[in-house]
């Protein structure tokens, strides 16, 4: 059982977005940079990144007149994840496992025997909504409802104030704000306790969604068989478009995290349904765009936060950190970051794999354990495996592309050595990420 302590007044934290911040650079454009190295070179590597410009802070709405609610949209579950093993990335705290369309079941979850995985209390709910009043009048949003002392205990009114307080602290910079960022608009708690954080709806698919639409797809497809297609090269064109497609996907998830990182936070839940989407249909892949979400883990890694005692959302990451043998500031603030990295490498072999198997195939647990427990990290052993099973040739395919660049950039993320992963902007460089391989 988490021991927490009072959250954040929500009025404290809106009031916190109105005051500009600091923030450091901690990347480099070299792949084989790793995040130790990056760290040791912060300041002679730090840059300004030109991003479009966009007001994230002037406007923070906070009366609940000014808000219209719409229809239910969904709804995210969490489990308390109390053990790992020693390849496994996540923290010791509650962490989302996401909305309702991954279809994780009990046997899933039983099947990742490493782990001791319990249902946790906080429900996050969804709903679609619009501004109502003000300049912004009009503006379509999603609320994200945390629930109140009462239904979801301390820890709920923890995560929404963390959550809160983590897109205060990154929407400060409005000259470099990233696109690849959800925009918190604002928010308003209940006479029940519950948290309403508003966000701008620019969509309300997720990369999960996308993976198990095209899961789907495939599973039509290879029923009709390839001979059936009406034009002899329909087949390669469409694994073409969903090449570009994921590539542009995961390269606009890590030009998000690059941004996180570079302004001294971990995201610390990045996974298939923490990418929010404005559009899941392929041939649109020149106009997707894609948004993280979901901080209500994020951590804070400046130097002064590093020195304090750790919050109890973020004690079990620095658990792992000294168990791995990071203890100073420097080594613990480039565990963090490895760590972001190495879930983004899970993000990476989840959207390589399910989107490109039929339905049943692969999903997010089975491929962890086959990478973590089975090939122990070992992706070229990993490899050898999928080329011997031909219902995951088309994800062997995409891997392969440039000489094995899928490969060589997968088994970097998700090194077992947290100092040998590469830093977020040296994955964005990679030439599979930048397509260059296409």
């Amino acid at each position: 059982m988490l021991l927490l302590s009072l959250p954040i007044p929500f009025s404290t934290i809106t009031e916190s977005m109105r005051k500009p911040s600091s923030s450091s650079s901690s990347s480099s454009s070299s792949y084989g940079v790793t995040s130790t190295d990056a760290l040791k070179h912060q300041s002679a590597m730090k840059k300004s990144r030109k991003l479009p410009s966009f007001s994230t802070s002037a406007a923070l709405i906070t009366d609940p007149g000014s808000f219209e609610v719409g229809r239910f949209v969904g709804s995210y579950g969490f489990m308390n994840i109390t053990s790992y093993s020693s390849f496994q990335s996540g923290g010791l705290s509650s962490k989302p496992r996401f909305d309702e369309s991954l279809g994780y079941s009990s046997e899933d979850i039983e099947r990742l025997r490493v782990q001791d995985v319990g249902e946790g209390q906080v429900k996050i709910r969804l709903y679609e909504g619009r501004i109502i009043q003000g300049p912004l009048k009009g503006t379509r949003i999603v609320f994200k409802v945390y629930p109140g002392q009462r239904a979801g205990g301390i820890e709920a009114d923890m995560m929404a104030a963390n959550e809160l307080k983590s897109h205060a602290f990154l929407q400060s910079d409005s000259k470099t704000f990233c696109p690849n960022l959800q925009i918190l608009l604002g928010g308003f708690e209940t006479k029940t306790g519950e948290q309403w954080l508003a966000f701008r709806n620019d969509g309300i698919y997720s990369a999960a969604d996308y993976a198990k639409r095209a899961s789907e797809s495939m599973t039509k497809d290879l029923a009709k068989g390839k001979e059936m297609l009406w034009n002899p090269y329909d087949w390669e064109q469409k694994m073409k478009r969903r090449r570009f497609f994921i590539v542009k996907l995961l390269n606009g998830a890590i030009n998000g995290l690059v941004y996180i990182h570079d302004h001294d936070r971990l995201h610390q839940s990045l996974g298939p349904a923490s990418v929010v989407l404005n559009t899941i249909v392929e041939r649109e892949a020149a106009y997707l765009v894609p948004r993280l979400r979901d901080l209500a883990f994020s951590v804070d890694i400046r130097y002064s936060s590093l020195g304090a005692d750790p919050g109890p959302l973020s004690e079990g990451l620095w658990r792992r950190a000294s168990a791995a043998g990071a203890f100073t500031p420097l080594e613990k603030r480039a565990y963090g970051v490895s760590d972001d990295i190495y879930e983004a490498g899970l993000l990476f072999a989840f959207l390589a794999f399910v989107p490109f198997c039929e339905a049943g195939i692969m999903d997010a647990l089975s491929l962890q354990r086959l990478f973590e427990s089975t090939f122990q990290l070992d992706l070229v052993a990993a490899r050898e495996y999928c080329v011997a099973d031909d219902r995951l040739i088309e994800a062997v395919k995409f891997l392969d592309l440039g000489d094995g660049a899928g490969w060589e950039l997968l088994q970097a993320m998700l090194n077992p050595d947290y100092r040998r992963r590469p830093i977020a902007e040296a994955v964005l460089n990679h030439r599979f990420m930048t397509g260059a391989v296409l």
